[in-house]
């Protein structure tokens, strides 16, 4: 499987809206819709992030189970769901989700920062030790997001407490306004922090998407791209779906003699468990 690379695609994510782009989709049907175009193109995992009735960031879980449903009733891709769906939340709120619906992975943010230099993005001690065990008791992954170097070394403490299990996968977060910026610099110094056996993706925030995307691949990684990230799909031209992402990946990765995982082999490559066919 090396040779293989994981290509997520987060269609949706906490901030851009209708008057940022129209392209981007908010709710249910049409997320379904965006995913299950992707699935199509290629793309090997969805991260799923909902909006509330008025296009607002949200975890809410009714939006969740009819996203969830309307995918898998028309694909086999692998779910993310992410557990970060907006400020303020209970842990209960956080974790339903993933508790209920059984997708194979969930993001674990792995620290507290300051997002956007307005306002606390909280990941407490407590929280992450709750979280780890209950993704162990509900054979949902880990997708550790890594938006700084103290959220390796997080990470790696909480594998030696036995709250996260070996091996461990990592989404390297790169240009997030408080966190590290997207530099290839950056990405290589994160990468020589993880265990041997872990597996990895990464991703740059806006006009770092294609240089940080361009690296990953030269350094084996595996790849997120998607309108959580970025909307434009060049300087200032904007990406008129989320398949616009996938196809240019995909024959990136293809250009390097690589081949996009199926979802299949995704759960094989990252050890998933929660998937019935």
């Amino acid at each position: 499987m090396e040779n293989k690379v994981i290509l997520t695609v987060a269609t949706t994510g906490a901030w851009p809206t209708k008057q940022d782009t129209p392209y981007v989709p908010l709710q249910p049907e049409e997320i379904a819709n965006e995913i299950y175009a992707c699935w199509k193109t290629g793309a090997s995992m969805a991260h799923i992030h909902v909006r509330n009735d008025e296009d607002k960031a949200s975890m809410s879980f009714e939006k969740f189970e009819k996203t969830v449903k309307l995918v898998r009733e028309r694909c086999d891709i692998v779910l993310n769901l992410t557990t970060s769906g907006g400020i303020g939340l209970t842990d209960e709120e956080r974790m339903k989700p993933f508790v209920e619906l059984k997708p194979e992975m969930a993001s674990y943010d792995c620290g507290t920062m300051n997002w956007a230099h307005t306002t606390v993005f909280e990941n407490n001690p407590k929280f992450l030790e709750k979280l780890g065990m209950t993704m162990q008791e509900n054979n949902v992954k880990p997708e550790i997001e890594v938006f700084d170097a103290g959220m390796v070394y997080n990470a790696l403490y909480y594998l030696k407490k036995g709250i996260l299990k070996a091996p461990l996968h990592f989404q390297f977060v790169l240009g997030a306004p408080g966190g590290m910026t997207a530099t290839v610099e950056n990405l290589v110094f994160l990468k020589s922090l993880i265990p041997q056996d872990a597996t990895w993706s990464a991703f740059g925030i806006g006009k770092q998407h294609l240089p940080i995307l361009y690296a990953t691949l030269a350094l084996g990684g595996n790849v997120r791209v998607g309108m959580e990230d970025n909307i434009f799909y060049s300087k200032g031209v904007l990406a008129k779906s989320n398949v616009d992402f996938v196809e240019r990946t995909k024959r990136t990765i293809a250009e390097m003699n690589k081949e996009v995982a199926t979802p299949d082999e995704t759960r094989e490559i990252l050890g998933l468990k929660n998937w019935n066919k």
